[in-house]
């Protein structure tokens, strides 16, 4: 019996039918979500990225989120760019958290960018011809942009560039690192988000329990996704005819198809997460038939390198994504 009592804490809420009725995300569907800004498509998180998915007819601009070094002034900025580092995306080289702003400023993050593998670095094990790197130069102002693009688009933005940038446009936030990796920044996305009074249009998740958690003391007003703890917790809860149990506090589970193996998200999964008021979004997939079957199957956004080919999927779909009705079925 003590063993199967924290099991029962966790399906109460479920059993009892304490689930959120105001979550907006179940109500966006299905979403394609482009991640990194489709990163397949163009240079990974930058503002031409984020245009460009938008105008392909993406719903949902991901985004990833960095601090950098304070100024002289001590003022730290959050930065849009995926890892640790600059070195795979651009020219230059160095932890993020320990350049400034004007250091990445100066930087090219379409220097490394070839349309089809996206970011192709000969020092992480892509190779391709000079004539590939479609978009480099640009950010330095040695080549011109395209019609209707700036020098400003190909470089690593700031999340504050992007809000102003996209004042209506749905946005997925991931906090990729916090303590003790680096010093923390959650509080300082939450006044940011707070200054742009960006709450239920904007998402905001990181693989750290940790990290969301502690965003969430600073904006209990903001959504957030189950981190990854919390989101195997709900998944071992939802395991055959469990109904699974979830925290009220969170709008969306963002989970892979398998994790090692493992299957994740399954019809059941998903029935069993909008039972507890929980939208399933699902990364990253960059195949047709991956896409049609989690439409099929009743999943409210799918996050995606290749959000022309997502929309594409959705026509065939007989489906406008900016239609909030039942799923469709694919053939």
């Amino acid at each position: 019996m003590k063993r199967l009592l924290p099991l029962l804490l966790l399906v109460l809420p479920a059993l009892l039918g304490f689930v959120d009725a105001e979550n907006e995300w179940l109500d966006r569907r299905v979403l394609n979500i482009a991640h990194q800004g489709g990163e397949f498509e163009a240079p990974s998180d930058t503002l031409f990225a984020l245009k460009t998915a938008a105008e392909k007819g993406a719903d949902v601009l991901e985004i990833d989120v960095h601090a950098t070094a304070p100024d002289a002034d001590g003022v730290r900025e959050l930065v849009a760019i995926h890892d640790t580092t600059v070195d795979r995306t651009t020219d230059g080289s160095g932890r993020v958290d320990e350049m400034t702003i004007d250091e990445i400023r100066g930087l090219d993050a379409a220097y490394w960018f070839v349309p089809g593998p996206g970011t192709c670095n000969p020092d992480h094990g892509c190779t391709a011809d000079e004539d590939d790197y479609v978009y480099r130069g640009m950010a330095t102002g040695d080549v011109p942009p395209p019609d209707g693009y700036r020098a400003e688009d190909f470089r690593i933005p700031t999340v504050r560039e992007i809000l102003e940038t996209f004042p209506d446009e749905l946005i997925n936030i991931e906090i990729k690192r916090t303590a003790p990796d680096t010093v923390p920044y959650e509080e300082l996305l939450a006044d940011l988000l707070a200054e742009f009074d960006r709450t239920d249009d904007v998402i905001v998740v990181a693989f750290s329990d940790l990290a969301v958690e502690k965003f969430k003391l600073h904006a209990p007003e903001v959504d957030t996704a189950v981190a990854t703890a919390q989101a195997a917790t709900f998944t071992f809860s939802a395991h055959g005819p469990l109904p699974g149990a979830a925290n009220p506090r969170y709008v969306a589970l963002q989970v892979p198809v398998t994790f090692e193996g493992v299957p994740v998200v399954t019809e059941d999964f998903v029935r069993d997460a909008h039972a507890n008021g929980l939208a399933v979004h699902v990364w990253t997939i960059n195949d047709r038939e991956t896409m049609a079957w989690l439409i099929d199957i009743g999943v409210d956004g799918i996050m995606t390198d290749r959000p022309t080919l997502l929309e594409d999927v959705l026509g065939a779909c007989k489906w406008n994504p900016r239609r909030r009705v039942a799923p469709p079925h694919c053939d």
